[in-house]
């Protein structure tokens, strides 16, 4: 069986809105059926009826993206009904997930078109409950925040791997002595660089807003940050730690999609496709160190493709906490660090868990069309100690 070669057509996404921000009033189906159709709309020549198969990342799915919100975002995108549709969970690595799973059906033969891509609405991620384990019980139930991080913890679990998120990030800090002023400095300066993107119109070519509601841009942004600004923020996962609100990623709500296609495919679209799919890797680490999952997953990607580090010329790593990001960059120091997140990261466009890596997907291919060759990489941190991480080429 020969492998085909798989193409990104095409990229989109919502704004990425603030937790109760302007997003808030949108059900996540509905902000996943905005960016397949946007992204259908956007190829007349195809005739949406050759799409194979829709996959959708989804890190939550307990609220309203219950019920397989990838052919929910199908039937509400008015496609046909014939189009089927697949949602994934990797967590933070969820859209990007997705991506993969779509294009390797591609590579197999077993589709020819696919969209690829991710939702989350963390604000209107409900609370939970688990049914009484007898029928009178007496005394209250837990209700459970499905926001973010661990719920329902099973006991069994070893203590260490279930600290919550925000004290990862605080251990990796430890791990590389990562002090507050470097994380502030790394998180201001994403902020710049997506303040510059958007002022030079660079996000022009992939963001699609939402019908309705007044959001033309990514809305966690603080172009008005400063290191004084940061450094007045307490600590807020450990006395006396280094990792705050404002050198973290924070809740968001927002979709990503991507065509994906094969030759048969790049000639039904009529268009030039953005980059080609190259290789991925997905490995596993300890929980409490997830942040780290990028570093041996990136490795893996970058050798099945016969690449290294000093190949890259975009790298769209996942800012889920500043901590996170800089203890993976020290372990690349043949990194140039200059390549990765040109165009600001996620502690300021923001972090909608089951879009996320379909975003970083789409923001690789658009850069690697905007110079026109190079070899581009996306990859994420996952909760419970997983890394992902997926190389373009142009």
């Amino acid at each position: 069986m020969s492998i085909r070669d798989v193409y990104i057509v095409d990229a989109v996404r919502t704004p990425i809105g603030k937790f109760g921000g302007a997003l808030a009033s949108v059900r996540p189906d509905d902000l996943a059926a905005h960016v397949v159709k946007a992204l259908v709309g956007r190829s007349p020549q195809l005739d949406p009826a050759r799409i194979d198969d829709v996959y959708f990342g989804d890190a939550n799915g307990a609220g309203e993206d219950n019920r397989d919100v990838a052919r929910m975002a199908v039937l509400l995108a008015g496609l046909p009904v014939s189009i089927p549709g697949v949602t994934v969970n990797r967590l933070c690595g969820s859209g990007l997930e997705a991506v993969i799973q779509a294009a390797r059906a591609i590579a197999v033969g077993d589709a020819h078109i696919a969209v690829a891509g991710g939702v989350e609405s963390m604000s209107r991620a409900p609370w939970v409950m688990q049914k009484p384990e007898r029928a009178f019980p007496a005394g209250h139930q837990q209700l459970w925040s499905t926001t973010l991080g661990w719920r329902m913890t099973n006991p069994k679990m070893p203590a260490e791997w279930t600290v919550a998120l925000g004290e990862g990030a605080e251990l990796i800090a430890d791990r590389h002595a990562l002090t507050r002023e470097q994380q502030d400095a790394f998180a201001l300066a994403s902020h710049r660089k997506a303040a510059e993107a958007w002022a030079k119109g660079l996000y022009d070519d992939e963001v699609v807003p939402y019908e309705g509601v007044d959001l033309a841009r990514d809305e966690c942004i603080r172009e008005s940050s400063s290191m004084e600004a940061l450094a007045r923020l307490k600590p807020a996962f450990r006395e006396g730690g280094s990792v705050t609100a404002g050198n973290s990623s924070p809740l968001n709500d927002g979709a990503a999609a991507l065509l994906l296609v094969d030759e048969e495919g790049l000639r039904a679209t009529g268009r030039e496709p953005l980059a080609r799919i190259r290789t991925s890797a997905v490995t596993g680490i300890e929980p409490q160190l997830f942040g780290l999952g990028p570093v041996e997953a990136v490795r893996t990607a970058l050798a099945k493709a016969g690449r290294g580090l000093g190949d890259l010329s975009v790298f769209e790593l996942n800012e889920a906490f500043a901590a996170q990001s800089l203890g993976c960059l020290a372990e690349w120091p043949e990194l140039d660090p200059a390549v990765v997140n040109p165009r600001g990261g996620a502690i300021a466009i923001g972090h909608p868990l089951g879009a996320s890596g379909a975003r970083l997907a789409g923001a690789v291919a658009h850069q690697l069309a905007a110079k026109g060759s190079g070899v581009g990489l996306a990859a994420l941190c996952i909760g419970v100690g997983q890394g992902l991480a997926l190389v373009l080429e142009r």
